[in-house]
């Protein structure tokens, strides 16, 4: 087995035995939403963005087991104000039919040496989240 497919395993139990629960009792739900390209399911606390983990994405780095990607999506394809576009933001990501859609991926590293910072990596999703959400805020009127 190479090192790719140890940091997967690890990366998804870790994903569905400690974030998945723990957000879910921060209100999070079970999202509706498929990702274009990332397999399983996603979480939200409104329909205005979802959660992905990305266990993939550098799943073949050594240092794997430590670290993944949080995909938060925005899956509707409208203009989004200037200020909300860039890396800081969202960027944009292609789906079927030639629509797209937004996005903003984060890194998060849970595990720092022998110490493990899970409870500080879950704050930081959270507040992510809802600062990402409370700027897409004044566009939900548009997309009903």
């Amino acid at each position: 087995m190479n090192i790719k497919d140890p940091n997967k395993i690890f990366r998804r139990s870790i994903i569905k035995g400690f974030f998945e629960p723990q957000l879910i009792n921060l209100d999070f739900k079970k999202s509706s939403v498929k990702h274009p390209s990332i397999n399983g399911d996603g979480l939200m606390q409104s329909d205005l963005l979802h959660v992905f983990f990305d266990i993939e994405t550098g799943s073949d780095y050594p240092d794997g087991d430590e670290w993944f990607i949080v995909d938060m999506l925005f899956p509707y394809d409208v203009k989004l104000p200037d200020n909300l576009k860039g890396t800081d933001y969202f960027t944009t990501i292609l789906v079927d039919e030639g629509k797209t859609y937004w996005h903003h991926r984060e890194l998060i590293r849970y595990k720092y040496g022998k110490s493990k910072r899970l409870d500080s990596a879950l704050e930081f999703i959270e507040s992510k989240y809802k600062e990402l959400h409370k700027l897409l805020e004044p566009l939900q009127k548009d997309l009903k």
